[in-house]
C-alpha cells in the first residue's frame, strides 16, 4: 500500500520512498542539494519560502520542503501508526 506524505503547499511524496529527512543548515547537506540540482533530481516544494526540511529519496530525488523536519518526520510517524491500527 503506498503511504502519501503532504511536505507543504498540497505537495505530496511516498513515505514509503523515504531514505531520510534532514535539515538544510549544514554544509555537506548543501553539497548534496547542489549535487541534486546538478543531476536534475533536485526536486522544490518550497514556493520560493526558505527551505527548511530535505527529504531523501530511495530513487537518488533529493526534495526540499518549507515544512520542519521534525513536522514531516511526525506525519510519517502517523501514517505508520495509522496503517498498523487498520
Amino acid at each position: 500500500m503506498v503511504k502519501l506524505i503532504n511536505v507543504g503547499f498540497g505537495n505530496i511524496i511516498s513515505a514509503n520512498r523515504i531514505i531520510s529527512i534532514v535539515s538544510p543548515e549544514s554544509a555537506p547537506i548543501k553539497r548534496l542539494i547542489q549535487d541534486a540540482r546538478d543531476r536534475g533530481t533536485l526536486i522544490d516544494a518550497t514556493y520560493g519560502r526558505k527551505t527548511r526540511a530535505v527529504v531523501m529519496m530511495d530513487s537518488g530525488h533529493v526534495i526540499l520542503s518549507a515544512v520542519q523536519p521534525e513536522t514531516v518526520a511526525h506525519r510519517v510517524s502517523d501514517r505508520e501508526t495509522d496503517g498498523e491500527e487498520v
